[in-house]
């Protein structure tokens, strides 16, 4: 069961955090731009420091991103990757999903309609009897 974290932030931004299992789930909820982005970013280095490298970034309460968030991503995501984990993105909401498709993210990460869909894709698959 996760395990709720202090949300972070004020004003335009606010992040919580969550472990499920192996998982880091941040719920960034508001606007990440040029004055929010270093409390994103904040949350994305504490679960690296960790040694936690399967993100799930769950963007339903995501009003807007801004560059400065995608950097912040793309920022992270050489070292999640060279740690074996991966950051995946879920319920992102229409104007979010725009973004990240007009800049060819869509591409670059998993995308997922639910938490629990983005969750269960860092499970091993089940090898066939």
């Amino acid at each position: 069961m996760a395990q709720p974290g202090a949300p972070r932030g004020g004003g335009e931004l606010v992040v919580e955090t969550r472990q499920l299992d192996e998982v880091t789930l941040l719920y960034p909820r508001g606007f990440i731009n040029a004055h929010t982005v270093r409390l994103f970013e904040g949350e994305l280095h504490k679960a690296l420091a960790d040694g936690r490298f399967k993100i799930v970034v769950n963007c339903g309460a995501l009003q807007y991103i801004a560059s400065a968030g995608l950097g912040a991503i793309m920022g992270a995501i050489e070292e999640i990757r060279d740690n074996g984990g991966d950051l995946r993105l879920t319920d992102l909401n229409e104007t979010v999903l725009n973004i990240f498709q007009i800049l060819g993210f869509h591409h670059l990460y998993q995308i997922y309609g639910t938490e629990p869909e983005a969750v269960l894709s860092f499970r091993p698959e089940q090898a066939a009897p």
